[in-house]
């Protein structure tokens, strides 16, 4: 795969963009499908597709980074920046796995017509984990796009002062 640009661009440029807009819709998705009746009725199978979405883009958006990276040279803010970039992976998987598990407890298992009979201790413990679940990683792959997106901006733009 040519990892360099597009169209005269970089391409972890390009990427990073659908990235900080991608992968922060996707995590409220998460959220929303976890908390709100009404919206895990409208999002269904949108939550865990969006978040396959984001998981397969990050190691491409990361290796398009190393690319860049080795084009204009590593400086420490840059470092910083490839460091926390490198960290994505485990959250864009999470969020993975978390929309999906969602979508299929209330899809297949809480559904009235999946017929499925779980306990309600089952059924209360299992929704609890999922919310509890959804707002770590949904909370927490948020706060990593936000560190990650600073430390590149800094890496970029921290030398001017405007």
């Amino acid at each position: 795969m040519n990892l360099d640009t597009f169209a005269g661009l970089p391409l972890h440029i390009l990427l990073v963009h659908v990235m900080v807009v991608g992968g922060p819709l996707t995590a409220l998705a998460v959220l929303l499908h976890a908390f709100w009746p009404a919206a895990r009725r409208r999002l269904g199978i949108v939550t865990p597709i969006a978040g396959l979405l984001v998981l397969v883009l990050t190691p491409i958006t990361v290796e398009a980074g190393e690319y860049l990276q080795s084009v204009v040279g590593t400086t420490p803010a840059l470092a910083l920046h490839v460091e926390r970039g490198e960290g994505l992976l485990p959250w864009s998987i999470a969020l993975f796995v978390v929309g999906l598990a969602e979508w299929g407890w209330w899809r297949f298992l809480l559904a009235p017509q999946a017929g499925v009979r779980l306990t309600s201790s089952l059924r209360w413990g299992g929704t609890v984990v999922l919310w509890l679940a959804a707002a770590i990683v949904g909370i927490g792959f948020i706060v990593e796009i936000v560190l990650i997106g600073d430390s590149g901006a800094r890496a970029v733009w921290g030398g001017l002062h405007l």
